[in-house]
């Protein structure tokens, strides 16, 4: 554990989800070649389909709605149901299709290998403090075991703007009723993560997995209170 600044009294902890408690880059690889799978053998049509055709019509409606990012989940949708009229089906079938999709993604995107040192720590941590996630993505914390740590999940889109954006960082102080500095963040990334509670007024911890070197980093912009490598350090904090 590296200390950057001084820590003040913690009263609550938030998490980010996605490659802060667990890998995430191995489940959305096998998610995405899954959902493609599926796609292409939904209907005869779509056998051609790529994932490139896909990026393109998120690329496009990204154009038309630079705001649409904030919900990950709801640009997918739009994606393939753009995608799926672009190859011919109808509006109806378009819709039909997008939702059947999703299903689908939404089942590979929930098999998450949790390590047993992440349950660990969880538990141990939420007996002192409150537990919040924080996400940008759209991984479903009760279907991998995660759910019963928190005591509520935020989500961008149907929560608010995605972080750095302060609006799920004070959503989660007011529901917790609780002044921003005195909730610790933990997460992966400097931006999202570090700088985004950093400028709200919380204090933040980096988890630095992949032993960077924060001084020399691009996405290095505030400096956090603290700096970890395992999420098991946390429980110093008990």
């Amino acid at each position: 554990m590296h200390f950057y600044r001084p820590l003040q009294p913690i009263a609550a902890i938030t998490f980010d989800l996605d490659d802060t408690l667990y890998d995430n880059r191995p489940v959305i690889t096998r998610t995405e070649q899954e959902s493609m799978a599926f796609l292409q053998q939904y209907h005869p049509n779509l056998r051609q389909f790529e994932v490139a055709d896909f990026h393109r019509f998120r690329t496009e409606l990204l154009a038309s709605d630079p705001d649409i990012y904030h919900d990950v989940t709801q640009w997918r949708w739009l994606a393939l149901e753009l995608g799926l009229v672009r190859h011919g089906l109808t509006k109806d079938e378009a819709r039909k299709g997008a939702d059947a999709v999703m299903e689908n993604f939404a089942l590979w995107r929930s098999r998450i290998y949790v390590p047993a040192a992440t349950h660990d720590t969880l538990e141990a941590l939420s007996e002192r403090f409150p537990l919040v996630a924080i996400t940008n993505g759209n991984a479903d914390p009760a279907a991998c075991g995660l759910s019963r740590y928190f005591q509520f999940v935020l989500r961008s889109g149907p929560n608010g703007r995605a972080k750095p954006y302060r609006d799920m960082y004070q959503k989660a102080a007011n529901k917790l009723d609780l002044p921003l500095e005195s909730i610790l963040h933990v997460g992966d990334d400097l931006t999202t993560d570090v700088a985004g509670s950093l400028r709200c007024g919380m204090q933040a911890c980096w988890i630095n997995d992949r032993q960077k070197n924060i001084m020399a980093v691009n996405d290095a912009r505030l400096l956090p209170h603290i700096e970890i490598s395992q999420l098991a350090s946390l429980t110093a904090l008990l």
